[in-house]
């Protein structure tokens, strides 16, 4: 007998199968779904892994494109640069090849300028090659290698100019040598002509002088006080120039000199300047002329007939008398010409007084207008329409009522020229 169950029992069992159902249902769906999820994960997972490969792949390919391309303009840079190092070089050596010509030219050496020609030749024909090679792209260097002979061959040319340019200035300085012994020789010479016509002017000048050896008081005259001082005036140039050339080669400062004696003098020649010095040594040399006793410190001399004859008779005793040939005077040219300065300044003062008349000398002032009666230029071509006195070179003199015109120098009017 079955036993019977309660309603509530069996609506509690058919109740739980339908829950186990749908959970079994549910399982179910949820395996279908995960095995579809994990299938689909897989594909997805698997395709981009194959992504990455492929891009990897095209990156170092490029990357392995552009390395090549990179060493590829390298290189061509360094071709470019070896080319251009070795252009460089071929243009030194051809100058240097150049400098040989010329050296060669003078003095003329055939085998040496035959052999400059031909290495300009061989450089002209290596850069031609070049410039082939360039334009056709066969250029085959090694830009190392190629490097490294163009250096050297640079510092060859290079070498090569400067040991041409060292043989130019030592051959220069040869024939430099060579003109400045032909000159010397030159100005050796120069120096003895003119000594010998200075000796020949001073023999001269003696037998010149002979005539007053014979002079009688009786017959002197102002015409043989020009004539005498035209002498003394030639030994008092000498001397001028003796000392100018002395100063010179002590290295003095000739213009500041001029300017101490003459402050505001301006020349017309550079040559004119000798004058300044002339002014200041004849001022000196006929200071105190005027005085009987030449300024010595002794008693004053009356001027009357025994004074006239005593000068007169100093002037002929002196006048006679060879001075230097005495032995007793320093043997330097430049005491020598000083002594006979010296000399004849004192027989021109003795001659003076001779006269027995009031002796005095003069200057003209600066700015002056000149006149021919008291002046007489040392520059007479340079005499301007309205000339005007720059300074006295040569004092005048008078004796008596006589003038004895003073010697003096002109302002230029026009701009100092060399000369």
């Amino acid at each position: 007998m079955d036993t019977l169950r309660p309603k509530s029992a069996f609506n509690n069992n058919s109740n739980k199968q339908s829950k186990l159902a749908r959970t079994f249902h549910k399982v179910i769906n949820l395996r279908s779904a995960t095995s579809k999820i994990a299938s689909n994960n897989g594909i997805c997972l698997l395709t981009s892994q194959a992504k990455v490969k492929e891009d990897r792949e095209h990156f170092e390919k490029h990357r392995h494109l552009d390395k090549k391309e990179e060493e590829f303009k390298a290189r061509n840079r360094a071709v470019m640069e070896a080319l251009l190092a070795k252009l460089f070089a071929g243009i030194t050596s051809i100058k240097a090849a150049y400098a040989e010509l010329q050296m060669a030219q003078n003095p003329y050496n055939n085998e040496a300028i035959q052999m400059a020609d031909q290495s300009v030749v061989n450089e002209l024909k290596a850069i031609s090659e070049l410039k082939r090679s360039f334009l056709k792209k066969e250029l085959d260097l090694s830009p190392q290698v190629t490097l490294m002979l163009a250096e050297i061959q640079e510092q060859q040319g290079l070498m090569k100019t400067y040991e041409i340019t060292i043989k130019k200035l030592e051959s220069e300085a040869e024939h430099k040598g060579t003109d400045i012994y032909s000159l010397q020789k030159k100005l050796e010479d120069c120096v003895a002509f003119n000594k010998s016509l200075e000796n020949k002017l001073n023999a001269s000048g003696s037998l010149s002088l002979s005539m007053f050896e014979n002079l009688r008081l009786s017959v002197l005259s102002p015409t043989h006080f020009v004539q005498f001082q035209q002498h003394t005036l030639r030994s008092v140039r000498s001397f001028v120039r003796l000392m100018i050339r002395e100063m010179e080669s002590a290295n003095w400062d000739l213009d500041t000199a001029i300017k101490f004696i003459e402050p505001d003098s301006v020349f017309a020649k550079q040559s004119h300047s000798c004058f300044a010095f002339e002014s200041f040594v004849s001022k000196t040399m006929l200071e105190g002329f005027n005085n009987p006793n030449f300024g010595l410190p002794s008693e004053s001399l009356p001027l009357n007939n025994k004074t006239q004859l005593l000068f007169f008779e100093k002037f002929k005793k002196l006048i006679s008398r060879k001075l230097l040939s005495t032995g007793g005077v320093p043997d330097s040219s430049f005491f020598a010409a000083f002594a006979e300065m010296s000399m004849r300044v004192w027989l021109l003062h003795c001659l003076a007084f001779s006269f027995g008349q009031q002796v005095s000398i003069f200057q003209v002032k600066k700015g002056s207008r000149f006149s021919e009666v008291y002046m007489e230029s040392v520059t007479p071509n340079d005499v301007d329409t309205e000339p005007s006195v720059s300074f006295t070179v040569v004092p005048g003199f008078k004796i008596g009522k006589t003038v004895i015109q003073s010697q003096v120098y002109l302002s230029p009017v026009t701009a100092p020229a060399s000369g």
